[in-house]
């Protein structure tokens, strides 16, 4: 698997046009999970960051 982080080029200012964004592709390239827009790129690595450091300790809650 791995991060892809792209510039969001739909919609408005006010809707995320030019916000950075993120999504983990599986090995066959098809999108398993994403997450909002940031409006600078610092911030959408940040996220990155923090999901690749907790994802072995998160546990999984059945509701």
């Amino acid at each position: 698997m791995y991060f892809e982080i792209y510039r969001q080029t739909r919609g408005t200012p006010s809707t995320g046009k030019g916000q950075w964004r993120w999504r983990l592709r599986a090995r066959n390239h098809e999108t398993v999970a994403s997450g909002e827009s940031y409006v600078n790129k610092a911030d959408c690595l940040h996220v990155i960051n923090l999901i690749k450091a907790v994802q072995d300790e998160t546990p999984i809650k059945e509701i």
